[in-house]
């Protein structure tokens, strides 16, 4: 029998799935071969709320965040809040295409339509051959931060954003320009220790931008992140945990709001995340998620002439210290009936000016319960109740509002697996 030698030049030709033989340093790397995967996600509802919209879209949590449930505008464009109208709402679309580049990276894009803009939600490389359990991410991405902020809001188990995310970071949260670094530790137990510079220009907390007179620009990047997170199974049984911490410079633009500000300082943002997921079949679980928020800002809050905001009135430094959660426990009956209650809160609200507290409300909550229907793994049908008694009027009155969500979910196309 005749031994048959496999030369360099025939490997790289069956590789290749060629006929013609090339040396292999001539070869190229095929892309037209990676079709993207691509797909489409819809989201709309139906909310009925116990105020009217022009109402709620004017209260806050006082001294956190203002117009929670209203339009804002940033980077030009007008944004407005998921559910945020009474009636019918088409929340979103969202387009994804993902793909491998070439043997050492892949790319996604995630493109955000609503009724009132388009928008990059996130483009980014990621590398796939640098071993050793290293990985880089460049682009515009969600950061790691924490357990939520990474997800998109199809893949949340509840119809809304929970309060402390929303109130610290608003409704996109740290959804940045950057470039990350993880590595995985070689460990029995799953340990993953992250990294990542960002622009800073999250408009609710941070920023790095010149407002009028009254700031200077930061230097860019701006905002810097780091976390390090853990996993492990125990029979049926799956634990995840992570400590996440960002810092960056804040210019917060609220100039045009009814008592006008602009603050200018340096925040700290501490976050820790706790998961436990129990399956007692293929389909039936337990999932109890639960995260602690707490920042640190400080700088000077410049208070503006609402008949001049060309005046300033006075310009006190400010240094606040606030603390929330949020705690949930989801029930998969099922393939198709999942249900589950969700707890928010901000429990620390405290502010000092020119070094003397402020009298300040606190013990802001909010309880949720839902229940919903998959047709399938592509669409799902949720019904959601909110109790919200975090929010106050202009007169510093507490407002309970009652939210009833009607929610469906709807994807086509190819979508890859979310995370755990």
């Amino acid at each position: 029998m005749k031994k048959i030698l496999l030369t360099s030049t025939l490997c790289a030709t069956i590789a290749f799935g060629g006929a013609d033989v090339l040396p292999v340093e001539k070869r190229t790397f095929v892309q037209s071969k990676f079709i993207p995967d691509i797909s489409l996600v819809m989201d709309a509802s139906y909310v009925s709320r116990n105020m009217a919209d022009d109402k709620v879209a004017h209260l806050e949590v006082p001294g956190i965040a203002h117009g929670l449930l209203g339009s804002h505008s940033h980077g030009g464009s007008t944004h407005t809040p998921n559910n945020a109208k009474n009636g019918f709402n088409l929340n979103y679309a969202e387009l994804v295409l993902s793909s491998s580049v070439d043997p050492f990276f892949t790319m996604d894009g995630i493109f955000h339509f609503s009724e009132d803009a388009v928008e990059i939600e996130e483009l980014y490389f990621t590398s796939t051959a640098l071993g050793h359990g290293a990985r880089i991410k460049g682009g515009k991405f969600n950061s790691n931060f924490g357990y939520l902020n990474e997800q998109h809001h199809h893949s949340w188990d509840f119809a809304d954003m929970p309060l402390v995310y929303e109130a610290f970071l608003g409704m996109h949260g740290i959804n940045e320009s950057g470039l990350q670094l993880q590595w995985i530790a070689p460990t029995d137990t799953y340990l993953m220790i992250g990294a990542e510079i960002l622009q800073g220009e999250n408009t609710q907390m941070f920023g790095k931008d010149k407002i009028g007179t009254y700031t200077t620009q930061a230097d860019a990047p701006a905002l810097f992140v780091g976390y390090i997170k853990t996993s492990f199974d125990i029979d049926d049984t799956t634990v995840l945990a992570g400590l996440s911490y960002a810092q960056g410079s804040s210019r917060i633009d609220h100039s045009d709001d009814e008592s006008p500000h602009v603050f200018s300082g340096e925040s700290k943002l501490y976050g820790a995340d706790f998961l436990v997921k129990h399956y007692f079949d293929s389909y039936s679980f337990l999932k109890w998620q639960s995260e602690v928020l707490h920042r640190d800002m400080d700088g000077v809050q410049y208070n503006l002439n609402p008949a001049d905001t060309t005046a300033v009135l006075t310009s006190p430094t400010i240094t606040k210290k606030q603390s929330g959660l949020y705690t949930q426990l989801v029930y998969g009956i099922n393939k198709s009936w999942h249900t589950g209650v969700r707890y928010d809160t901000i429990f620390q609200n405290d502010i000092t000016s020119n070094g003397v507290k402020t009298d300040t409300k606190n013990s802001f909550n909010k309880y949720s319960a839902m229940v919903e229907y998959h047709t399938s793994e592509f669409a799902r049908f949720r019904l959601q109740y909110n109790h919200n008694s975090s929010l106050y009027n202009e007169d510093g009155n507490r407002q309970d509002i009652n939210t009833l969500i009607l929610q469906a979910n709807i994807s086509i196309g190819a979508h890859g697996a979310h995370g755990f």
